[in-house]
């Protein structure tokens, strides 16, 4: 493809997108399509013959378009707000047209200075003190594996450098909530802890980790000859965005020296308004946090910003200082192949500099303000309605119900929320997910998208009680 070409398929491509986003509200939300049904539209081998770009566009509207489920729709209350705004859409886009790489300060000095002007902002944006700095990452579950080993290499006075956790020292310990995301454990399970030292630290009413709880179980660990080593706190969790007394858990791990980590990947957008900031009191008693700019605030995905306090240790951790990547900078500047698992970096900084530069944040905050009030005003809604039920506090923008006919308990309640979950989204009227709550079915719904309005919420709320009490059990 030549420039002349490119810049006239790129204009297409612009269209396309601003024409999708435009209309994006007349489609199905849910994708209408069939397993397999994709795949069989679409030859099996490659093309051994140029194609034409045209013949690109036209199977990307006729086949992949029908296949989507559309995060960008206004009815979308589905698993997270993930806000690809225009703006940050052009940053990615423009990081990927550059086709520049992080690989050293020296390979793409912009890339690098511009990661610390946009962290440093976000920084500000949601309170956090200047004692903490901030790489960008791809996803919440790379930075919170970052943390564990950064939590191990302490605990184990960098056991890496000698037999890694085969050197017989105390088997080390990682504690969180049953609410935490599942990249916890599996962050805990690659960065080599095992399941067996991996515990679940009971909840309150409120779904929030007790701490008093953990620290018992920290101090039975440690009695029983075991090295408790890392926290995961979760400011929102993914199932019903409670938040984790930050402040009393952040006192035990401090009392047992372990390291605490904040996932605040969803929820972290919301502490650039200063009345959510004490949702999070005593996150600067953490070790390090993450947030991900590209849920609820904006940013395209994937940008995920990982917050740390002791950047020394983590790139003591993380270093590799190859002899082809030395340069006379070093020791002046940040290599941010330091700071995380990939030596490869893309110019994510672009995106979060766009997003931020043309909303501003008195904008980005009226709109988080607006899906706190919908979400407030959902939540009204269904407590009014006869048979409804909100069944988990709403600190934020999620809302979890169940629809409760006289009559319809255990197993048939459980079948009842699923089918009228399922007949909802399949109707294309509104996407939302069924999840378990206190080993019972219930739908949640994240309100957040960055076209929803309350007429939107109202319209999915009406398809709600459609779906389910026209079809009660």
């Amino acid at each position: 493809m030549t420039p002349d070409e490119f810049r006239a398929y790129g204009h297409q491509v612009v269209d396309f997108i601003a024409d999708y986003r435009a209309r994006v509200a007349e489609r199905p939300v849910m994708a209408m399509t069939s397993p397999g049904e994709i795949k069989g539209k679409l030859p099996a081998t490659p093309p051994n013959a140029p194609e034409s770009f045209d013949a690109i566009l036209r199977d990307l509207d006729a086949i992949i378009l029908p296949g989507l489920t559309h995060w960008q729709h206004p009815r979308f209350f589905g698993y997270f707000p993930c806000n690809g705004t225009l703006a940050s859409v052009l940053g990615d886009y423009m990081s990927t047209g550059l086709g520049v790489l992080g690989l050293a300060w020296q390979s793409s000095p912009a890339l690098t200075e511009l990661e610390e002007i946009v962290t440093g902002w976000l920084r500000q944006m949601v309170g956090l003190s200047d004692s903490w700095n901030g790489v960008i990452q791809d996803t919440a579950s790379t930075s919170t594996l970052v943390a564990l080993l950064c939590a191990r290499e302490r605990a184990s006075d960098y056991g890496l450098s000698r037999g890694g956790l085969q050197g017989g020292g105390a088997p080390l310990t990682v504690y969180a909530s049953a609410h935490s995301h599942s990249s916890v454990d599996k962050a805990a399970l690659l960065a080599g802890f095992g399941r067996d030292h991996v515990r679940l630290v009971p909840c309150d009413k409120r779904y929030a980790m007790r701490a008093d709880a953990l620290d018992r179980l920290m101090a039975a660990d440690r009695a029983a000859g075991l090295q408790p080593c890392a926290v995961v706190a979760t400011t929102g969790t993914t199932t019903t965005t409670s938040m984790d007394p930050v402040d009393k858990i952040a006192a035990v791990a401090d009392r047992h020296q372990a390291w605490l980590h904040v996932d605040a990947a969803m929820a972290g957008s919301a502490m650039i308004l200063p009345e959510c900031r004490p949702l999070w009191h005593g996150v600067e008693a953490a070790d390090s946090l993450v947030v991900n700019p590209h849920k609820w605030l904006g940013a395209a995905f994937d940008c995920t910003v990982y917050f740390v306090r002791d950047d020394e240790h983590l790139v003591r951790v993380m270093s590799t200082n190859p002899s082809y990547l030395q340069s006379s900078a070093d020791g002046r500047v940040k290599n941010y192949r330091d700071w995380g698992i990939p030596l490869g970096r893309r110019f994510r900084a672009l995106k979060l500099w766009c997003l931020i530069r043309e909303q501003g944040v008195e904008q980005l905050q009226a709109r988080l303000r607006r899906d706190l009030a919908n979400a407030q005003w959902l939540a009204g809604q269904v407590q009014a309605a006869t048979d409804w039920h909100v069944v988990a506090p709403v600190p934020l923008q999620t809302v979890c119900i169940r629809h409760e006919p006289p009559g319809v308990t255990g197993d048939a309640l459980d079948r009842h929320t699923r089918d009228w979950a399922e007949r909802l989204n399949r109707s294309g009227r509104a996407y939302v997910t069924p999840a378990v709550l206190d080993d019972q079915w219930m739908v949640r719904l994240s309100v957040g998208a960055e076209l929803t309005e309350r007429e939107h919420v109202d319209a999915g709320w009406k398809a709600i009680r459609e779906a389910a009490e026209g079809n009660s059990v």
